[in-house]
């Protein structure tokens, strides 16, 4: 029997559909096989650190290569404390940023503006870096701390957070480069989201009589919320991955101590100081790789938590 050209049409598109989804299929297993990949690598490449060290090496501050000894907790602290920083820094002034240019600036000047900060989510890392050093550094080391050590050394806590010699290098500047880097980044994803807000909504809220601060507060963020939580998460990744930038203005010291201002070290910076001078097999490799198994862990809890915020705000 002689198909008609209607059935020849369909079993057409069937088999275009078949194999579409077969392409999806595979592009979504190679994704997850990439990710089983590299957790399993560092995994097994940490598995000599960790049995070695077992929970002390979770609790260690002392990293040195030529005893052998090795702690995750100085580089660990490090990054989480720089990371905290940079968010600090960064989401305000990102939020700030983008619902001016949304829903304040003039067109033309928005336009100007906004391709500007996507242009700067795009200048290599290396050169935020270098930047910070030569300008940042000394900035801190001549005037910022300094000033914050005559005027607040004796209040209690804040005066050990601002002790130090003003060297410049430390945990301030690391969270200042690192949230000069991630801001331009957030408000793209966040002007993007703020413009997808119906035009209907706003007008609404307006013809209430409802202020630009309200409107913000009452319709943009909550129907943005999901989008600007994305947004914090992405930047939060780039922030605790972080290698060339923060090793260039972090002082790559392994130690703990209550100083902002004193040089410390991050996971990323410590795996890129001290990855090729490690021989293989030897139980400084294995500590760095557990370093990174450690650093995949952060940012897999970090995802894990904005899920959990973007399903309670549902």
């Amino acid at each position: 029997m002689r198909m008609t050209p209607v059935l020849r049409s369909s079993h057409r598109r069937a088999g275009f559909d078949a194999v579409f989804h077969g392409l999806l299929l595979l592009c979504s297993l190679l994704v997850l096989a990439m990710l089983g990949g590299l957790i399993l690598l560092m995994a097994t490449g940490g598995w000599q650190a960790f049995t070695r060290f077992g929970l002390s090496f979770f609790t260690t501050v002392s990293w040195n290569p030529v005893k052998d000894t090795y702690g995750v907790l100085a580089p660990l602290l490090g990054t989480l404390v720089s990371t905290l920083i940079a968010m600090l820094i960064a989401v305000p002034m990102a939020f700030g940023t983008a619902f001016w240019l949304t829903y304040i600036a003039s067109g033309r000047f928005a336009s100007i503006v906004g391709t500007t900060i996507q242009l700067l989510a795009a200048v290599p890392s290396i050169i935020f870096g270098m930047w910070g050093f030569q300008t940042i550094v000394p900035f801190i080391a001549r005037d910022v701390q300094p000033f914050l050590n005559h005027h607040f050394r004796h209040v209690p806590v804040l005066g050990s957070m601002l002790s130090g010699p003003p060297v410049g290098t430390g945990l301030v500047t690391a969270g200042i480069i690192l949230a000069v880097m991630i801001a331009p980044f957030i408000t793209a994803v966040m002007v993007d989201v703020f413009g997808a807000v119906p035009p209907m909504l706003r007008e609404s809220a307006y013809g209430l009589g409802a202020t630009r601060w309200e409107m913000m507060r009452k319709i943009v963020v909550p129907w943005s919320r999901n989008g600007m939580i994305g947004a914090i998460v992405l930047g939060m990744g780039r922030a605790l991955g972080e290698t060339m930038a923060v090793t260039f203005i972090i002082g790559n010291v392994t130690t703990v101590g209550w100083s902002l201002f004193a040089p410390r070290s991050t996971v990323a910076s410590l795996i890129a100081l001290q990855f090729p001078e490690s021989p293989e097999g030897s139980l400084r490799l294995s500590s760095l790789m557990a370093l990174g198994f450690i650093l995949m862990l952060l940012s897999c809890v970090s995802l894990a938590l904005a899920r959990c915020l973007r399903g309670k705000r549902q």
